[in-house]
């Protein structure tokens, strides 16, 4: 018969070893959010597999990862938000929406793999984002360093263009996006933090933004271009979780990002995903900050 006392000892091994387990949740969700160059030519022939190609189209013509369906970025926008005197880049209607994705292919059961091709890093995280506020966050992920990680590991790519899809998805947007109302009441709260994924020039007033110079008051600094090296591969954890916490997030704060027209701060929300955060757009960003003439600081929203 075991013992109590063995029985306690065994007990505290076994907390002992979930709580020094536990960055391997990190690592479980960002493999959930961002995947190899392997995984993707492991599943190239998988019919549930749907490849989104963002970039130039003169680009995707020239070659992309074979059976990838180039995005038009301004499927994945309002056409309004393509208009003089509009706010820029506001999300699209969900049946237009919904209607682009099952002309990809978009099933109730698809992987949805997105990659870019010719930097377009944060038009990518914002499709990505933009999936995730219609419901379909847990089906997407995207291929770490985009196209230049599939060549540079010497794959293969094409130009023939794969035939239009019939999907059936049906999206259910949710509630990921605030205003600046909402802003304002929560950018001291508890459990929330708001982040700025402009270039620390812009944070820090050097660089005026729409005539205003610095942040919304709070607010502290994630550059998105701190977040990915130079292959745009995207950082490790602990690198994330260190630029995070230095802008004031603390674990199991929600995350709420803005930058100039709210293409930026999406990447700000892919990596607080990664490291397990709630996250939320500001999407009408620092230019619906300005247009409203609500106060800004140059004063540091960041832990030192």
């Amino acid at each position: 018969m075991i013992s109590r006392y063995a029985l306690t000892s065994l007990a505290v091994v076994l907390l002992s070893a979930t709580w020094l387990a536990s960055p391997a949740t990190g690592q479980a969700q960002r493999g959930d959010l961002l995947v190899p160059v392997g995984w993707v030519a492991e599943r190239l022939n998988d019919p549930n597999l749907v490849l989104l190609h963002v970039g130039p189209e003169e680009d995707y013509e020239e070659g992309h990862i074979p059976g990838a369906h180039f995005l038009e970025f301004r499927e994945a926008s309002h056409p309004d938000s393509h208009q003089e005197g509009n706010l820029i880049l506001e999300l699209p209607e969900p049946e237009a929406f919904q209607e682009a994705l099952r002309s990809w292919g978009v099933t109730r059961e698809s992987n949805i793999v997105i990659y870019w091709g010719s930097e377009w890093v944060t038009p990518t995280t914002r499709v990505v984002f933009t999936l995730d506020w219609a419901g379909l966050g847990e089906q997407t992920r995207v291929l770490d360093g985009g196209l230049g990680a599939w060549t540079a590991a010497g794959r293969s790519t094409t130009s023939e263009v794969p035939e239009p899809g019939h999907g059936d998805v049906v999206i259910h947007p949710r509630d990921l996006v605030v205003g600046a109302a909402w802003v304002q009441e929560h950018a001291m709260a508890p459990g929330y933090q708001v982040v700025d994924g402009r270039a620390r020039a812009f944070f820090d007033g050097v660089r005026p933004d729409r005539d205003k110079e610095g942040h919304i008051p709070g607010a502290g600094s994630v550059p998105w271009t701190e977040l990915i090296d130079e292959s745009l591969m995207l950082k490790d954890q602990a690198s994330l979780r260190e630029i995070f916490s230095a802008a004031g997030v603390e674990p199991g704060d929600t995350v709420v990002a803005y930058c100039h027209i709210g293409q930026y701060a999406t990447m700000v929300l892919f990596a607080a995903r990664i490291l397990g955060h709630e996250v939320r757009l500001y999407d009408g960003a620092f230019q619906d900050w300005a247009a409203r003439d609500l106060p800004v600081t140059t004063e540091s929203g960041n832990r030192e």
